[in-house]
């Protein structure tokens, strides 16, 4: 069939393109160029591989290649200058557009995320928030396996909160998992400590803590990027799916969407697991160590300030004083002279 044909039975353009599998402007060129007889069949157009262009650059991509080979990280301005020292006269945006296209890249390695046994590691870490009556700190803690989650929000980033925060979480768990990973916690865990001699004083009082509840503590480190993700991610996800674009009225309010929104979270299906962690918790609620008989009592941070209801304040009566200025005073003492 010709393209005549198919025009003068009022055939769209774009549907010959489409039945063709031309594209539109090869069509227009045709009607154009008045190849309007050109044969046509149902079997869609092959384009041919375009005509190279010559450029100033491909006197000297054997060089390119040749350097990019013995120093995959050579940089294109250093390539541009060796290239100029040779002869090439065109400019810097084709030759890093091509160095960008031919330079080897190392097969990335894969991840192969570390998995821990139901009960055996729980994640642990703060994260920064600021909010319109001040900046707040939630303390993050996810069990490893079933990545049951726990958060709360904190006015202080210490370790006084660091214990608070843990035992609640431990409570929330129903018990405790063999080992805690800590990361970036070094800063509370060792805050108020002095550097006796050039070392740093070990932080008895967290491993006092540790035994109190009998886990073992452990850094992220060296092995971060297998692990921190269990607990990056949540951090993340509060972020993103909790505190952006809600509105909070307080502490007070703020507390009591975080409770609504964790049991929510917690029944979702987890991106990594494809579970929901709440039914994930069950293999290893039962494996998780027995709570502590009570709570740690600290024996270097100070006891915290409770806070006493107004009502049950014993009522003080005011008592009226009457002020007078120093002059009074003065005339009072030179008369009784």
């Amino acid at each position: 069939m010709l393209l005549r044909h198919y025009l003068e039975q009022g055939m769209s353009k774009r549907a010959l393109a489409r039945k063709f599998g031309i594209s539109r402007d090869t069509l227009y060129r045709w009607i154009r160029d008045g190849e309007l007889d050109r044969d046509l069949d149902e079997r869609p157009v092959q384009y041919g591989p375009r005509r190279p262009v010559t450029t100033k650059l491909d006197p000297y991509k054997e060089i390119i290649h040749e350097r990019l080979r013995a120093f995959p990280e050579l940089s294109a301005v250093r390539l541009m200058e060796e290239i100029q020292a040779a002869g090439y006269t065109g400019g810097y945006t084709q030759l890093g557009v091509y160095v960008r296209g031919v330079r080897p890249r190392p097969a990335p390695e894969p991840i192969v995320r570390f998995e821990t046994p139901p009960a055996h590691q729980a994640q642990v870490d703060f994260a920064e928030f600021r909010f319109p009556w001040g900046k707040r700190y939630a303390l993050l803690v996810v069990l490893g396996y079933s990545r049951l989650l726990w958060l709360r929000f904190y006015p202080q980033q210490d370790m006084r909160t660091l214990f608070t925060g843990l035992e609640e979480a431990f409570h929330f768990f129903g018990g405790v998992a063999r080992e805690l990973l800590f990361d970036q916690m070094k800063a509370v865990i060792t805050k108020d400590l002095r550097l006796l001699g050039g070392q740093l004083v070990v932080n008895e009082e967290f491993l006092r803590f540790a035994a109190h509840w009998d886990f073992i503590p452990r850094a992220c480190r060296p092995y971060r990027a297998q692990t921190k993700g269990k607990v990056e991610r949540p951090v993340y996800y509060v972020r993103d799916n909790f505190v952006y674009g809600r509105e909070f009225l307080g502490d007070g309010d703020l507390d009591d969407q975080r409770g609504r929104w964790l049991e929510k979270a917690n029944r979702r299906i987890h991106g990594t697991t494809r579970e929901r962690p709440i039914l994930r918790f069950e293999q290893e609620r039962g494996l998780l160590k027995p709570l502590a008989e009570r709570p740690y009592q600290s024996l270097v941070l100070p006891p915290t300030k409770e806070i006493i209801a107004t009502s049950n304040r014993p009522h003080v009566p005011l008592i009226a004083v009457e002020r007078r200025p120093l002059a009074a005073y003065s005339a009072l003492v030179a008369g009784a002279a």
